[in-house]
């Protein structure tokens, strides 16, 4: 046998042996910002949550996510971020900053049940201000904020840091400005929530 057919024959082995290796022996459970972030919210570590109500991901992860948060020390704060990876979500970006300046967060996971187990396309404005007013807001109200300038300007900077943190699909989790990790870095929904926690313990160190 030639050295030539040796070399392809090993080469070929190698590639076959490869491609059995789990994708999560492979993969990163985690990235490193470069350069780190500063927190928005003075004197706390934040914890990012970067998501989008149209994810059935999000959906998945969200209870993990909220149980997580309750054990979060008192220096440290969970903030959601809206992502919009295309002109048609930016109005389910409004649905959750306009929820926030009415102080009806209770209702964001009534928004996941509704698309995702009740099967409602509440992804445009009409059909969003339809469902609010369901849910027991005043529509008037609802509407006066949807377009804000509030409202605007939370939207922008949830722009500025999905690029800041280059987030290519939710859910995602940012901690303490310094890392980003994600099911699809850890494997598992509870993995992330795992990961998660021990950067932010390794930031506490």
């Amino acid at each position: 046998m030639s050295f030539k057919a040796i070399f392809l024959r090993a080469l070929s082995a190698l590639a076959l042996s490869t491609a059995f290796i789990a994708p999560s022996a492979l993969a990163q459970s985690h990235t490193v910002v470069d350069p780190a972030q500063p927190s928005d919210t003075a004197g706390k570590t934040e914890i990012l949550e970067f998501f989008a109500y149209s994810c059935p991901h999000c959906a998945t992860m969200e209870p993990l996510v909220e149980k997580w948060a309750e054990s979060l020390p008192e220096d440290t704060v969970l903030k959601r971020v809206p992502v919009a990876f295309n002109a048609s979500m930016t109005d389910l970006q409004r649905l959750y900053y306009s929820l926030e300046a009415l102080g009806r967060l209770d209702l964001h996971p009534a928004v996941f049940k509704a698309i995702h187990q009740e099967r409602k396309r509440i992804y445009t404005e009409d059909t969003i201000v339809d469902w609010v007013a369901d849910q027991g807001v005043d529509k008037a109200k609802f509407q006066s904020v949807f377009h804000s300038f509030g409202v605007n300007t939370k939207i922008t900077r949830a722009n500025e840091l999905a690029d800041t943190y280059d987030v290519q699909g939710t859910p995602s989790l940012a901690i303490g400005g310094k890392f980003v990790t994600s099911p699809s870095m850890t494997g598992s929904y509870q993995g992330t929530i795992d990961e998660a926690q021990r950067l932010l313990d390794s930031l506490k160190q």
